[in-house]
């Protein structure tokens, strides 16, 4: 039975994260490619049943044998974004009943990450969230400098420790090492030279079991002697021929499975329609009711009508809480009282108009469903 130590230093064990490229476009096509091969990963290489939770792009996982897979996301409020990650994984998870599925919410996933990191084995996520929740389970378990990262794309990989550059402290020998020495196992691993990896690897160990901690985590009733980045480095150097004797020792991960292509259904085409576009304007000091009024007035003779107004999100206008803190950014909403498609003259027309009575205004969104399903939010209060 692992002591929740060693459940912690496997919870830190491996990170994955899918490359970024593929989510740039942003469409279910490029999402189905992302789970199918988490999915083809877990299942080719880990052998044990594991629990799933709902999830995307950044894929974190334990070196040791999985029991549990839990993705965290914030899609009852990111709804177009998360939500259509969350979407395409239903659509995908059906596929593997091996895997059991559910979901957590991002804010109460970090929460217990926090509490009981032993409760966990991988954890799938968005990259915003991912990066968070990385340096909280780094963190925990007394660093942030101890955890390695691995990048896996396509074609290309890149590896580093979890925290980045870290420039403030650079040139200063204060530094971790380990984050950055645990990625380059991770990258020996990826290149087939799995027994170096588990040889450094298990020096870094030997190294800490025996008291030898750097500034961030030197811990005076523990540790027995305080290094630098380079004095430490040397110390594991010195070591790569040992083992632990209380921690789990690292043990060879042999011949990963070959990131196999997998089968991804064909983009298909998807009928797009232009209802309206919301404009963003810069009023100060003024009430909502007297801007939609004004921009009413400017608009008499267009075909787009101010279906709203909303400020922070809220919906202002036509209807209106005065209790509502209202700033000088304001989006308007307008769109064809039939529900009708928009050409983009129109939205052009609209915007000239605006100009000509003096509206400053900020940005432009354009509002299209797809397939018959808003790719727009609502305002909060419609």
């Amino acid at each position: 039975m692992d002591t929740e130590d060693q459940k912690l230093q496997r919870l830190i064990g491996n990170i994955f994260k899918h490359d970024n490229r593929l989510s740039n476009k942003y469409n279910s096509y490029n999402i189905e490619q992302i789970w199918r091969e988490t999915f083809g990963h877990l299942i080719s290489n880990y052998t044990t049943k594991v629990k799933f939770y709902k999830g995307t792009l950044t894929v974190y996982v334990s070196s040791a044998p999985l029991r549990q897979e839990i993705a965290m996301t914030k899609d009852n409020i990111m709804k177009l974004t998360d939500g259509l990650f969350h979407k395409i994984f239903d659509e995908i998870s059906v596929e593997y009943p091996e895997i059991e599925n559910e979901h957590m919410i991002i804010d109460i996933g970090a929460a217990k990450l926090a509490a009981s990191p032993e409760l966990f084995d991988v954890v799938v996520a968005p990259n915003l969230y991912g990066d968070i929740i990385s340096d909280i389970v780094a963190e925990i378990s007394g660093s942030v400098g101890l955890a390695g990262s691995a990048n896996i794309g396509e074609g290309v990989a890149m590896f580093e420790a979890i925290h980045g550059s870290a420039p403030l402290i650079a040139g200063k020998g204060i530094a971790n090492p380990s984050g950055m020495l645990l990625g380059a196992c991770h990258m020996l691993n990826h290149i087939g030279q799995s027994e170096v990896a588990v040889r450094i690897e298990n020096a870094w160990l030997k190294a800490l079991e025996d008291g030898i901690a750097t500034g961030d985590i030197y811990n005076s009733g523990v540790s027995k002697k305080k290094v630098n980045t380079k004095e430490f480095t040397e110390e594991i150097i010195g070591r790569l021929d040992s083992k632990p004797s209380n921690l789990k020792p690292a043990a060879s991960c042999g011949s990963l499975a070959p990131r196999a292509r997998l089968g991804v259904t064909p983009p298909r085409a998807v009928e797009r329609k232009l209802e309206g576009i919301d404009v963003f304007v810069f009023f100060a000091d003024v009430e909502p009711s007297e801007l939609g009024r004004l921009l009413e007035a400017a608009l008499k003779n267009q075909p787009l009508k101010l279906e709203m107004i909303t400020n922070r999100g809220v919906m202002v206008y036509p209807k209106w809480n005065p209790a509502t803190f209202c700033t000088d950014h304001w989006r308007c909403r307008f769109t064809r009282d039939d529900g009708g498609a928009v050409s983009p003259a129109t939205l052009w027309s609209l915007l000239a108009t605006l100009s000509s009575k003096d509206v400053e205004i900020i940005k432009t969104e354009n509002l299209y469903t797809f397939d018959g399903n808003k790719g727009y939010s609502l305002g909060q209060g419609q």
